[in-house]
């Protein structure tokens, strides 16, 4: 059972409530304060996407070697998180003992350190010294999740869980839409200059996020939020064996990361094919807004669609959310064509969130076979059409993270932190995944590649049709 320590200015440890602390204005603040973190770790994290093909010209890598920063970043989730879970096994669960802000201050901190090794990474151009680095930034990376996943979904009621997850996610794919537009032009314009090595672009921007996270470490060491523990389940760690609907979440989380980074991987890259249209890779980059930016806009779909809001709100809610993202790309895109492509997506978009009647489980299953239809399609087809199809995975990648992590834990009690620190884990998919792709894209070409994503996505219809329900108690 969840205790809460909010009912005085100053939360102590220890204090206990029957029941998982209520929705209302007390926790408006502190879930306010964490959109903060979850806008800035995935500001950070696409920041590889843009790494990616910077490294591969400026190394001179394959596919398969330039992947290998998604191996370091996500692989660090997996080393981390293991770590957390063996420490749970064998001496209690951490975050119980630390409480949920120290958590993400440790995580802020250990993201600081690896963003600020990438100084000494450019000095002596090594791309080993890089990979090092963005495996610190990942264990950092880590913590923050296994914290702040769970803390989200404890601030309120678990019928409104996915609910809140979608929206913090929404400010999260924020971060991930400005994410690629302002790394694109940090790494490949302002901080490159003629006659350096192109790894030397990246010294700087990186300098800065480390300045940016040691900051919010501070703030959020010094910030009052209310505090929650657990009561120890009489198995221990051990218990969330019990449950294989955790489990398949498991698998449904490690192949959702998988696809989702992996698409966004290879995305500039195919976008440099002359049958794609040859874009420089600033210009591609500009372009994976529209990808990352999909996330967000489907995440505060599934924010309203999943809330406790009238019927009739809900309803107005979930159609002016496309319709405002469609004004806004229409607005700020050079070329009229582009809005419309988008435009057809979001329409496609919103269907499927009718299709979706509301329900966790149902969006999973519409969306992922959305997905693969898409991803199908930029696999066989070439020119605006496919460039489009691959854009608009992201729209329909948004309510998953959300959907297969509150399903996952719900009913699983006092075992959440430890349970987390599994999902986490399974953020493995996204370093093993790339460089498969990478793998393909060396024998068969970056198009073809795109089998992948597609057989994970047709995992994750399974969670969302059958998975979810497999022992659920």
């Amino acid at each position: 059972m969840i205790s809460s320590a909010h009912s005085t200015p100053s939360p102590q440890p220890g204090t206990t409530s029957a029941a998982p602390a209520p929705a209302g204005p007390t926790h408006r603040g502190p879930f306010a304060l964490m959109t903060v973190l979850f806008f800035m770790w995935g500001f950070m994290t696409v920041w590889n996407d843009v790494l990616i093909p910077r490294f591969k010209e400026a190394f001179s890598l394959s596919y398969f070697q330039a992947m290998l920063v998604q191996l370091s970043f996500f692989g660090a989730y997996a080393v981390g998180s293991l770590l957390y879970y063996l420490i749970s096994l064998f001496s209690g669960d951490p975050i119980n003992r630390l409480g949920y802000k120290n958590g993400v201050v440790i995580g802020l901190g250990i993201s600081a350190v690896g963003s600020a090794l990438f100084y000494p990474a450019a000095a002596l151009v090594s791309y080993p010294f890089f990979l090092c680095a963005l495996f610190v930034v990942g264990l950092g990376f880590a913590m923050l999740q296994i914290a702040a996943n769970p803390y989200v979904t404890i601030l309120g009621p678990e019928r409104t869980a996915s609910s809140r997850l979608n929206l913090s996610q929404a400010f999260n794919s924020l971060g991930t839409t400005l994410g690629p537009v302002v790394g694109g032009w940090l790494i490949f314009n302002f901080f490159t200059s003629p006659g350096q090595h192109g790894a030397d672009s990246v010294r700087l921007p990186y300098l800065i996020l480390a300045g940016v996270f040691a900051v919010l470490a501070v703030g959020f060491a010094f910030a009052r939020l209310p505090d929650f523990r657990t009561e120890p389940d009489p198995m221990g760690a051990r218990g969330v064996f019990r449950f294989p609907h955790f489990l398949f979440g498991v698998g449904a989380i490690f192949m959702y990361v998988g696809g989702e980074v992996s698409t966004g991987s290879a995305i500039v890259n195919l976008l440099g094919l002359p049958s794609m249209g040859g874009l420089s890779h600033q210009a591609a980059s500009h372009y994976l807004a529209y990808y990352w930016g999909g996330l967000m806009i489907g995440r505060l779909m599934g924010a309203f669609s999943l809330s406790d809001l009238r019927p009739s709100l809900k309803r107005l809610l979930v159609a002016a959310v496309p319709l405002t993202a469609f004004g806004v790309v229409l607005f700020v895109s050079p070329v009229a064509s582009d809005a419309l492509h988008y435009g057809l997506l979001l329409a496609v978009l919103y269907v499927a969130f009718l299709a979706g009647g509301a329900s966790a489980p149902r969006m999973l299953t519409v969306f992922s076979v959305l997905i693969v239809g898409l991803l199908l399609v930029a696999m066989l087809g070439s020119g605006e059409l496919a460039k489009w199809c691959i854009l608009g995975v992201g729209l329909f990648c948004s309510v998953m993270w959300s959907n297969i992590f509150s399903l996952a834990i719900e009913g699983l009690g006092p075992l959440k932190s430890q349970a987390s620190s599994l999902l986490v884990m399974a953020i493995l998919g996204g370093a093993l995944l790339p460089p498969l792709q990478g793998l393909i894209a060396d024998l068969h070409g970056i198009q073809f590649s795109f089998i992948i994503p597609a057989c994970a996505f047709a995992y994750v219809a399974f969670y969302g049709l059958v998975g979810h329900r497999i022992g659920r108690r």
